[in-house]
């Protein structure tokens, strides 16, 4: 009797131990690589991060009119500048019917989450759905005066922020303090916000993260 539970135990310890498989871990979900845009101005470089993700429609219009190369050679033609360091820069295409391309749906800050921070792009437009390639960039922080929000604009919803600037607002900032003409106009919009020498995009390319 003894003998046979001694030879059960050392059957017990010589038997190999089975190790326990660890429970399964979910692998994180890696970051989406968001599509960069580098202007290149007469003033400097400007790269912009496009919120491909959360802004898609007014995302993808921004990249056609950088891959289509119908930035190339346009102007930052106003500069709204209310105090020092607070305001916006615009630029684009300034309605030209050989680089327009068809209007898109607006996309509402409410709707993206996004917000008019410093150095924040957003598509410029009047009525919404007239959005096409005129893009503001903030500087400083413009969440009252141009995300979606009762009365403002006028129907309350903003301007569609759609990415920013990760390189180069010191070139934005410069833009923004440039001189401006008491004169000049944009068919006759825009008098007394126009720069009496604009900086022009000299190129803009897609660029790696």
């Amino acid at each position: 009797m003894r003998g046979g539970l001694l030879a059960a135990l050392l059957v017990a310890v010589a038997s190999p131990v089975v190790a326990q498989a660890p429970a399964s871990v979910a692998s994180p979900t890696p970051a989406v690589a968001l599509p960069r845009v580098a202007l290149d101005t007469s003033a400097g470089r400007v790269v912009i991060e496009v919120e491909s993700v959360k802004a898609p429609i007014s995302a993808a219009n921004f990249l056609k009119y950088v891959d289509q190369k119908k930035l190339d050679g346009v102007e930052f033609y106003r500069t709204v500048k209310v105090a020092d360091r607070y305001g916006f820069v615009q630029f684009g295409v300034a309605g030209d019917p050989k680089r327009n391309l068809p209007p898109i749906k607006h996309e509402p800050t409410t709707e993206t989450g996004l917000h008019h921070t410093e150095g924040t792009i957003s598509l410029a437009r009047l009525e919404p759905g007239s959005g096409r390639g005129e893009f503001t960039v903030s500087v400083g922080d413009q969440t009252r005066s141009l995300d979606a929000a009762p009365g403002v604009p006028a129907d309350g919803l903003g301007y569609a922020a759609f990415g920013h600037v990760v390189e180069g607002m010191d070139v934005i900032i410069h833009i923004m303090d440039q001189p401006v003409s008491p004169t000049l106009t944009q068919r006759g919009a825009f008098k007394g916000e126009m720069p009496a020498a604009a900086v022009k995009v000299l190129t803009a390319r897609r660029v790696k993260p």
